[in-house]
């Protein structure tokens, strides 16, 4: 135990006496444990603004839409989920309720919104009273869409908060007018904050009655839905999914063998589709990270390399006083250790205040935090570079002759 607490204090006393180059044999350690600490937390904060949006939308509602894949493009295949596919799910299906059209207007993902001078571009939607209910998009102000609006085909509009800001609206825009496909819609409703999922805002949206859509697009058009739904039981899930993949691919008339042109998708099926995207880009950012710390390995076992080559009278002293061979090695390698973590301390600090700077600036990183395993993590690689890159030194130092020692000039 005095060994190891007199190695402490001669590796302290030499890392204090060189202090800038200690800094600097560091820096690259530094840099990398800032690096994957910012990264980790301002992803664990993007984790739960998606989260918590994807747990406003229940975990018990399902969405179907078409899904057209590279063949089915190059073949010249239109592949849709049409109205005649619901109301066969609503016939064939039993266990569901609330099931919902939603039909997209905006080409490309928005389309032009004008109020007064002021045009804002959004997703634009048609969809019923039900939708509400499957997605907890709930207004703040006002009212959703009604049956009524829906059978009449009325001009009404339901609105996201990131529009009331893009348009200049009043702060209670109830009742205001706003252009759109040469249409005037009044507007009945704002809906709650929704936030943003994978970076695509939710608040820029709008939602009119799903017959006022239909007749936009014009009557003869089929439109290409999504539709969503409620499973009345969640332990009937994987049967009521079963059972509607079977509906639709009798009536889309696939056969045997052939792949399903829709997708059947619940909440946490998304989620943890946009997880696992998460994890890959973690682990790709990981090794980038990693490739840094090699580097500041690498700093770290050179300049150990020329403490030795400074200190050889000293080691020679001290091995012609009694030192032993794993006294010298101990005492170097815990001077690179300690080193390492050092490094490891400030790229802590400075990685976890990046984070929170970022996650103020930007509301979708707003639940930034950095987690237990991300600083175990980082401590230990940072004391593993520097045992593997304070091997090598410690060993020259703990192998020199003490009589070559006292000689060396």
């Amino acid at each position: 135990m005095y060994n190891l607490v007199e190695s402490l204090r001669s590796a302290l006393q030499a890392i204090r006496a060189h202090a800038l180059r200690s800094f600097l044999t560091t820096l690259g350690v530094i840099i990398a444990v800032t690096a994957v600490i910012a990264v980790v937390s301002l992803i664990q904060g993007f984790r739960h603004s998606v989260t918590t949006t994807f747990a406003n939308m229940g975990t018990n509602s399902l969405t179907i839409q078409s899904d057209e894949t590279q063949e089915d493009y190059l073949t010249g295949k239109v592949v849709k989920v049409t109205p005649d596919d619901m109301r066969a799910i609503q016939h064939d299906v039993s266990g569901i309720s609330n099931i919902t059209p939603v039909l997209t207007l905006a080409d490309f993902g928005s389309g032009a919104i004008q109020y007064g001078d002021q045009i804002a571009y959004a997703g634009i939607y048609g969809t019923t009273s039900s939708h509400a209910e499957n997605t907890s998009f709930y207004p703040v102000r006002g009212r959703y869409i009604t049956p009524s609006d829906d059978l009449d085909h009325r001009r009404v509009a339901v609105i996201g908060q990131t529009l009331l800001t893009d348009l200049n609206l009043p702060k209670n825009p109830l009742g205001q007018y706003i252009e759109m496909y040469g249409q005037w819609f009044k507007i009945i409703g704002v809906l709650k904050k929704l936030g943003s999922i994978g970076g695509q805002d939710q608040d820029d949206r709008i939602y009119i009655p799903y017959g006022t859509a239909h007749s936009l697009l014009g009557a003869a058009t089929v439109p290409d839905v999504a539709i969503n739904l409620t499973i009345n039981n969640l332990q009937n899930l994987d049967s009521v999914v079963g059972r509607i993949t079977e509906v639709l691919r009798r009536q889309h008339h696939l056969k045997p063998g052939q792949h399903n042109d829709f997708l059947v998708q619940t909440p946490e099926q998304t989620l943890g589709t946009f997880n696992k995207v998460l994890n890959s880009i973690t682990l790709i950012l990981g090794g980038i990270v990693g490739i840094s710390l090699l580097v500041g390995g690498i700093g770290i076992m050179n300049i150990m390399l020329v403490s030795v080559t400074e200190r050889t009278r000293e080691i020679g002293i001290c091995k012609s006083l009694g030192a032993r061979r794993r006294d010298i090695l101990l005492q170097f390698l815990i001077e690179a250790v300690i080193l390492s973590l050092i490094g490891g301390i400030i790229g802590l600090l400075l990685g976890y205040g990046i984070g929170v700077l970022v996650a103020h600036l930007v509301p979708q990183f707003l639940g930034a935090h950095v987690p237990w395993w991300a600083v175990v993590l980082a401590f230990g690689f940072a004391a593993g570079v520097g045992v593997l890159f304070g091997i090598a030194p410690a060993a020259k130092a703990a192998s020199l002759s003490p009589i070559d020692a006292l000689r060396y000039e």
